[in-house]
Protein backbone atom coordinates (compact mmCIF):
# COMPACT_ATOMS: atom_id res chain seq x y z
CA UNK A 1 0.00 0.00 0.00
CA UNK A 2 1.84 3.36 -0.98
CA UNK A 3 0.11 6.55 0.59
CA UNK A 4 -0.79 9.25 -1.79
CA UNK A 5 0.15 12.74 -0.62
CA UNK A 6 -2.36 15.54 -2.85
CA UNK A 7 -1.34 18.74 -1.08
CA UNK A 8 0.07 16.99 1.81
CA UNK A 9 -2.67 18.05 3.87
CA UNK A 10 -4.89 14.66 4.14
CA UNK A 11 -8.71 14.34 5.23
CA UNK A 12 -10.24 17.63 4.21
CA UNK A 13 -12.85 19.72 6.33
CA UNK A 14 -13.98 23.33 5.09
CA UNK A 15 -13.77 26.63 7.03
CA UNK A 16 -14.55 30.07 5.63
CA UNK A 17 -11.77 32.58 6.43
CA UNK A 18 -12.18 35.78 8.07
CA UNK A 19 -14.70 38.77 6.35
CA UNK A 20 -16.18 35.58 4.33
CA UNK A 21 -12.89 35.98 1.76
CA UNK A 22 -13.71 33.69 -1.48
CA UNK A 23 -11.72 30.95 -2.52
CA UNK A 24 -8.59 32.25 -4.85
CA UNK A 25 -8.61 35.18 -3.36
CA UNK A 26 -5.15 36.75 -1.54
CA UNK A 27 -5.78 36.33 2.06
CA UNK A 28 -3.90 39.57 4.65
CA UNK A 29 -2.48 38.08 7.11
CA UNK A 30 -0.90 39.93 10.00
CA UNK A 31 2.41 38.97 11.95
CA UNK A 32 3.17 39.51 15.89
CA UNK A 33 6.36 38.81 17.27
CA UNK A 34 9.06 39.86 14.91
CA UNK A 35 12.02 37.08 15.74
CA UNK A 36 13.80 34.18 14.87
CA UNK A 37 11.08 31.78 13.58
CA UNK A 38 8.67 34.48 12.30
CA UNK A 39 11.40 35.80 10.08
CA UNK A 40 13.05 32.41 8.65
CA UNK A 41 9.83 30.51 8.43
CA UNK A 42 6.31 32.53 9.31
CA UNK A 43 6.93 34.89 6.80
CA UNK A 44 8.68 33.31 3.73
CA UNK A 45 6.26 30.53 3.78
CA UNK A 46 3.77 33.21 3.82
CA UNK A 47 4.54 35.01 0.89
CA UNK A 48 5.40 31.85 -0.83
CA UNK A 49 2.06 30.21 -0.52
CA UNK A 50 0.61 31.99 -3.46
CA UNK A 51 -2.58 32.64 -1.67
CA UNK A 52 -2.10 35.30 1.06
CA UNK A 53 0.61 37.95 1.51
CA UNK A 54 2.01 39.18 5.28
CA UNK A 55 0.68 43.22 5.36
CA UNK A 56 1.49 43.91 8.91
CA UNK A 57 4.05 43.41 11.18
CA UNK A 58 4.04 43.76 14.99
CA UNK A 59 6.39 44.11 17.72
CA UNK A 60 7.97 45.92 20.44
CA UNK A 61 10.93 46.16 19.52
CA UNK A 62 11.43 49.26 16.88
CA UNK A 63 14.55 47.94 15.59
CA UNK A 64 13.64 44.53 14.73
CA UNK A 65 10.62 46.17 12.91
CA UNK A 66 13.02 48.15 11.23
CA UNK A 67 14.98 45.37 10.22
CA UNK A 68 12.14 42.83 9.08
CA UNK A 69 10.20 45.38 7.32
CA UNK A 70 12.91 46.36 5.24
CA UNK A 71 13.95 42.73 4.52
CA UNK A 72 10.45 41.24 3.61
CA UNK A 73 9.15 44.72 1.99
CA UNK A 74 6.12 45.11 4.75
CA UNK A 75 5.51 48.62 5.27
CA UNK A 76 2.52 47.86 7.97
CA UNK A 77 4.32 48.34 11.00
CA UNK A 78 3.04 48.29 14.81
CA UNK A 79 3.94 49.07 18.41
CA UNK A 80 0.83 46.69 19.53
CA UNK A 81 -1.13 44.35 18.45
CA UNK A 82 -4.36 46.04 19.01
CA UNK A 83 -3.67 48.89 17.26
CA UNK A 84 -3.08 46.59 14.25
CA UNK A 85 -5.81 44.54 14.21
CA UNK A 86 -7.98 48.39 14.64
CA UNK A 87 -6.08 49.49 11.26
CA UNK A 88 -5.79 46.61 9.31
CA UNK A 89 -8.19 44.30 7.25
CA UNK A 90 -6.57 41.20 8.70
CA UNK A 91 -7.99 37.57 7.60
CA UNK A 92 -5.52 35.79 9.56
CA UNK A 93 -3.11 36.70 12.41
CA UNK A 94 0.60 34.59 13.43
CA UNK A 95 1.67 34.95 16.98
CA UNK A 96 5.13 34.21 16.86
CA UNK A 97 5.93 36.13 20.65
CA UNK A 98 7.73 34.41 23.29
CA UNK A 99 6.47 31.24 24.71
CA UNK A 100 4.49 33.51 27.75
CA UNK A 101 3.00 35.57 25.98
CA UNK A 102 0.80 34.07 22.95
CA UNK A 103 -2.44 34.35 24.95
CA UNK A 104 -3.39 37.84 24.63
CA UNK A 105 -2.52 38.46 21.23
CA UNK A 106 -4.31 35.48 19.87
CA UNK A 107 -7.43 36.13 21.96
CA UNK A 108 -7.53 39.58 20.58
CA UNK A 109 -6.84 38.84 16.83
CA UNK A 110 -9.48 35.98 17.35
CA UNK A 111 -12.06 38.77 18.99
CA UNK A 112 -10.62 40.81 16.13
CA UNK A 113 -12.82 38.13 13.59
CA UNK A 114 -9.21 36.51 12.30
CA UNK A 115 -7.64 32.97 12.25
CA UNK A 116 -5.13 32.76 14.52
CA UNK A 117 -1.86 30.39 14.03
CA UNK A 118 -0.10 30.61 17.05
CA UNK A 119 3.38 29.04 17.35
CA UNK A 120 3.96 26.26 20.28
CA UNK A 121 3.51 25.82 22.79
CA UNK A 122 -0.08 27.55 22.36
CA UNK A 123 0.25 28.43 25.75
CA UNK A 124 2.04 27.76 28.82
CA UNK A 125 -0.73 27.11 31.38
CA UNK A 126 -3.92 25.45 31.20
CA UNK A 127 -6.31 28.23 31.55
CA UNK A 128 -4.87 30.28 29.00
CA UNK A 129 -4.88 27.10 26.90
CA UNK A 130 -8.49 26.69 27.16
CA UNK A 131 -9.21 30.71 26.94
CA UNK A 132 -7.62 30.58 23.57
CA UNK A 133 -9.75 27.96 22.78
CA UNK A 134 -12.70 29.16 24.31
CA UNK A 135 -12.59 32.47 22.19
CA UNK A 136 -11.92 30.69 18.89
CA UNK A 137 -15.28 29.08 20.04
CA UNK A 138 -16.92 32.31 20.62
CA UNK A 139 -15.60 34.26 17.34
CA UNK A 140 -16.19 30.85 14.98
CA UNK A 141 -13.00 31.30 13.77
CA UNK A 142 -9.84 28.79 14.12
CA UNK A 143 -6.58 28.18 16.48
CA UNK A 144 -4.01 26.40 14.50
CA UNK A 145 -0.33 25.30 16.20
CA UNK A 146 2.18 24.54 13.42
CA UNK A 147 3.26 21.04 14.83
CA UNK A 148 3.88 19.98 11.16
CA UNK A 149 3.82 15.79 11.39
CA UNK A 150 0.28 16.22 12.21
CA UNK A 151 -0.09 17.90 8.96
CA UNK A 152 0.48 15.19 6.79
CA UNK A 153 -1.12 12.50 4.75
CA UNK A 154 0.50 9.46 7.06
CA UNK A 155 -0.74 10.82 9.84
CA UNK A 156 -4.05 11.29 8.73
CA UNK A 157 -4.12 7.67 7.87
CA UNK A 158 -2.61 6.83 11.17
CA UNK A 159 -6.04 8.81 13.08
CA UNK A 160 -8.02 7.33 10.36
CA UNK A 161 -6.94 3.51 11.81
CA UNK A 162 -7.45 4.70 15.22
CA UNK A 163 -11.18 6.89 14.46
CA UNK A 164 -12.37 3.35 12.69
CA UNK A 165 -10.57 1.38 15.30
CA UNK A 166 -8.42 -0.96 13.27
CA UNK A 167 -6.23 -1.49 16.83
CA UNK A 168 -9.30 -1.81 18.98
CA UNK A 169 -9.45 0.21 22.23
CA UNK A 170 -5.82 2.73 22.82
CA UNK A 171 -5.06 0.41 26.19
CA UNK A 172 -0.62 1.81 26.15
CA UNK A 173 0.95 4.44 24.16
CA UNK A 174 4.93 5.32 24.20
CA UNK A 175 5.70 8.24 23.05
CA UNK A 176 9.43 9.29 22.41
CA UNK A 177 11.25 12.64 20.71
CA UNK A 178 14.54 13.87 20.35
CA UNK A 179 15.99 16.90 19.06
CA UNK A 180 19.57 18.64 18.39
CA UNK A 181 18.90 21.42 20.95
CA UNK A 182 21.47 21.23 23.45
CA UNK A 183 22.93 24.96 22.65
CA UNK A 184 19.45 26.32 22.29
CA UNK A 185 18.54 24.89 25.75
CA UNK A 186 21.52 25.53 27.35
CA UNK A 187 21.55 28.89 26.63
CA UNK A 188 24.05 29.16 23.90
CA UNK A 189 23.79 30.23 20.40
CA UNK A 190 22.01 27.73 18.59
CA UNK A 191 24.72 26.94 16.06
CA UNK A 192 22.63 26.75 12.37
CA UNK A 193 21.00 30.12 12.72
CA UNK A 194 24.41 31.98 12.47
CA UNK A 195 23.49 33.32 9.36
CA UNK A 196 19.71 34.24 10.01
CA UNK A 197 18.02 37.13 10.28
CA UNK A 198 17.32 36.98 14.22
CA UNK A 199 18.82 34.81 16.28
CA UNK A 200 17.00 32.76 19.02
CA UNK A 201 16.68 34.44 22.33
CA UNK A 202 17.86 32.20 25.33
CA UNK A 203 15.78 34.08 27.15
CA UNK A 204 12.92 32.21 25.27
CA UNK A 205 14.06 29.01 25.37
CA UNK A 206 16.67 28.14 28.27
CA UNK A 207 15.13 30.38 31.10
CA UNK A 208 12.56 28.45 33.08
CA UNK A 209 10.80 31.46 34.45
CA UNK A 210 9.64 32.01 30.76
CA UNK A 211 8.64 28.50 29.71
CA UNK A 212 12.56 27.61 28.54
CA UNK A 213 13.46 24.11 28.12
CA UNK A 214 12.84 20.93 26.42
CA UNK A 215 9.13 19.97 27.29
CA UNK A 216 7.63 23.66 26.27
CA UNK A 217 9.79 24.31 23.33
CA UNK A 218 9.68 20.66 21.70
CA UNK A 219 7.83 18.10 23.09
CA UNK A 220 4.76 19.80 22.08
CA UNK A 221 5.35 18.49 18.54
CA UNK A 222 5.08 14.75 20.03
CA UNK A 223 2.23 15.36 22.40
CA UNK A 224 -0.10 17.22 19.74
CA UNK A 225 0.79 14.04 17.26
CA UNK A 226 -0.33 11.55 20.01
CA UNK A 227 -3.61 13.92 21.14
CA UNK A 228 -4.48 13.93 17.38
CA UNK A 229 -4.07 10.23 16.20
CA UNK A 230 -5.47 9.17 19.32
CA UNK A 231 -8.35 11.62 19.68
CA UNK A 232 -7.17 11.65 23.31
CA UNK A 233 -6.65 13.46 26.42
CA UNK A 234 -4.47 13.15 29.52
CA UNK A 235 -5.79 12.84 32.84
CA UNK A 236 -3.05 12.16 35.26
CA UNK A 237 0.75 12.79 34.64
CA UNK A 238 3.98 11.52 36.86
CA UNK A 239 7.04 13.52 35.86
CA UNK A 240 11.02 13.68 36.16
CA UNK A 241 13.57 16.09 34.76
CA UNK A 242 17.18 16.65 33.88
CA UNK A 243 18.28 20.37 34.10
CA UNK A 244 20.78 22.22 31.80
CA UNK A 245 22.85 24.36 33.33
CA UNK A 246 20.64 27.63 33.50
CA UNK A 247 17.82 25.77 35.65
CA UNK A 248 15.67 24.75 32.32
CA UNK A 249 14.93 21.22 31.41
CA UNK A 250 17.11 19.23 28.70
CA UNK A 251 15.54 15.26 29.56
CA UNK A 252 12.07 14.29 30.94
CA UNK A 253 10.37 11.22 31.50
CA UNK A 254 6.72 11.34 32.25
CA UNK A 255 4.28 8.31 32.56
CA UNK A 256 0.26 9.05 33.43
CA UNK A 257 -2.89 8.09 32.07
CA UNK A 258 -5.43 9.49 29.41
CA UNK A 259 -8.76 10.28 29.68
CA UNK A 260 -9.80 6.65 28.85
CA UNK A 261 -8.07 5.39 31.63
CA UNK A 262 -4.79 4.46 28.89
CA UNK A 263 -1.34 4.36 30.82
CA UNK A 264 1.45 6.69 28.26
CA UNK A 265 5.00 6.72 28.69
CA UNK A 266 6.28 10.10 27.89
CA UNK A 267 10.33 11.06 27.02
CA UNK A 268 11.88 13.97 25.49
CA UNK A 269 15.85 14.31 24.93
CA UNK A 270 17.79 17.64 23.96
CA UNK A 271 21.32 16.43 22.60
CA UNK A 272 20.95 14.49 19.56
CA UNK A 273 23.94 15.43 16.86
CA UNK A 274 23.02 18.05 14.62
CA UNK A 275 23.63 15.99 11.56
CA UNK A 276 20.40 13.63 13.06
CA UNK A 277 17.62 15.85 13.13
CA UNK A 278 14.79 15.79 15.33
CA UNK A 279 12.90 12.23 15.57
CA UNK A 280 9.73 11.07 16.72
CA UNK A 281 8.73 7.98 17.93
CA UNK A 282 5.30 6.73 19.18
CA UNK A 283 4.09 3.40 19.21
CA UNK A 284 0.20 3.09 20.42
CA UNK A 285 -1.27 -0.47 21.62
CA UNK A 286 -4.99 -1.49 21.22
CA UNK A 287 -6.94 -4.47 22.14
CA UNK A 288 -7.11 -5.50 18.52
CA UNK A 289 -3.75 -4.30 17.23
CA UNK A 290 -1.10 -1.51 17.52
CA UNK A 291 0.13 1.46 15.44
CA UNK A 292 4.06 1.85 14.95
CA UNK A 293 4.99 5.45 14.07
CA UNK A 294 8.49 7.10 13.36
CA UNK A 295 9.68 9.72 10.68
CA UNK A 296 13.59 9.19 11.35
CA UNK A 297 13.87 6.37 10.27
CA UNK A 298 10.56 6.88 9.01
CA UNK A 299 7.78 4.16 8.99
CA UNK A 300 3.96 3.87 9.84
CA UNK A 301 2.61 0.24 10.54
CA UNK A 302 -0.59 -0.87 11.36
CA UNK A 303 0.05 -4.16 13.01
CA UNK A 304 -3.51 -6.41 13.86
CA UNK A 305 -3.61 -9.43 16.10
CA UNK A 306 -5.48 -11.09 13.28
CA UNK A 307 -2.89 -10.45 10.79
CA UNK A 308 -4.27 -8.29 8.62
CA UNK A 309 -1.56 -6.03 8.75
CA UNK A 310 -1.39 -2.63 6.27
CA UNK A 311 2.78 -0.71 6.27
CA UNK A 312 3.09 2.47 4.71
CA UNK A 313 6.41 2.61 2.42
CA UNK A 314 7.98 6.09 4.10
CA UNK A 315 11.37 7.10 3.22
CA UNK A 316 13.04 9.58 5.65
CA UNK A 317 12.91 12.17 3.13
CA UNK A 318 9.09 12.24 3.19
CA UNK A 319 8.86 12.02 6.68
CA UNK A 320 11.27 14.85 7.27
CA UNK A 321 10.09 17.52 9.68
CA UNK A 322 8.91 20.39 7.25
CA UNK A 323 7.96 23.59 9.19
CA UNK A 324 6.30 25.36 6.07
CA UNK A 325 4.10 23.15 5.73
CA UNK A 326 1.60 24.01 8.33
CA UNK A 327 1.94 28.08 7.95
CA UNK A 328 1.23 27.00 3.84
CA UNK A 329 -2.06 25.01 5.34
CA UNK A 330 -3.11 28.83 7.40
CA UNK A 331 -2.55 31.23 4.64
CA UNK A 332 -4.79 28.44 2.48
CA UNK A 333 -7.37 28.70 5.34
CA UNK A 334 -7.21 32.30 5.63
CA UNK A 335 -7.81 32.64 1.68
CA UNK A 336 -11.29 30.30 2.30
CA UNK A 337 -9.60 26.74 0.87
CA UNK A 338 -10.45 23.60 2.29
CA UNK A 339 -8.12 22.42 4.62
CA UNK A 340 -7.75 20.53 7.40
CA UNK A 341 -6.67 21.78 10.74
CA UNK A 342 -4.83 19.09 12.12
CA UNK A 343 -3.10 20.77 15.13
CA UNK A 344 -6.53 22.59 16.57
CA UNK A 345 -7.35 25.16 19.71
CA UNK A 346 -8.83 21.43 21.10
CA UNK A 347 -5.77 19.52 20.66
CA UNK A 348 -3.46 21.89 21.52
CA UNK A 349 -5.30 22.55 24.97
CA UNK A 350 -4.70 19.42 25.73
CA UNK A 351 -1.47 19.24 24.65
CA UNK A 352 -0.78 22.30 26.86
CA UNK A 353 -2.71 21.35 29.92
CA UNK A 354 -0.32 18.01 29.96
CA UNK A 355 2.96 19.88 29.61
CA UNK A 356 1.93 22.06 32.88
CA UNK A 357 1.32 18.92 34.78
CA UNK A 358 4.41 17.56 33.72
CA UNK A 359 6.51 20.76 35.27
CA UNK A 360 4.10 20.56 38.07
CA UNK A 361 4.91 16.85 38.69
CA UNK A 362 8.55 17.57 37.61
CA UNK A 363 8.77 20.30 40.71
CA UNK A 364 6.60 18.50 43.43
CA UNK A 365 7.47 14.79 43.20
CA UNK A 366 4.14 13.92 42.96
CA UNK A 367 1.54 12.93 39.91
CA UNK A 368 -0.28 15.80 39.26
CA UNK A 369 -3.71 15.80 37.56
CA UNK A 370 -3.72 17.37 34.03
CA UNK A 371 -6.46 20.21 34.30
Amino acid sequence: MRLQRPGRTGIEVIFLASHERGAGMTARIGVVGIGWWACFMHIPAVQASGVATVVAICDRDPERLRIAGDHFGIAARYGDHDRMLAVERLDGVIVATPHVAHAAPAIAALRAGAHVLVEKPMATNAADGHAIQAAALRAGRQVMVPTALNFTAYSAQAAAWVRTGRIGAVRHVVCQMGSPLHDLMAGQPMLETANHLFRPPASTWSDPARAGGYGWGQMSHALAWLAHVTGLGFASIYAQDVKSPTGSDLYDAAVGRLTNGATVAISGAATVPKQVGMHTDVRIYGTEGCIFFANLPARLELRRLDGADMLVPLTDQEAVYDGALPVQVFARLCAGQTVDNASDGACNARVTAALAAIYRSAASGQVEAVD
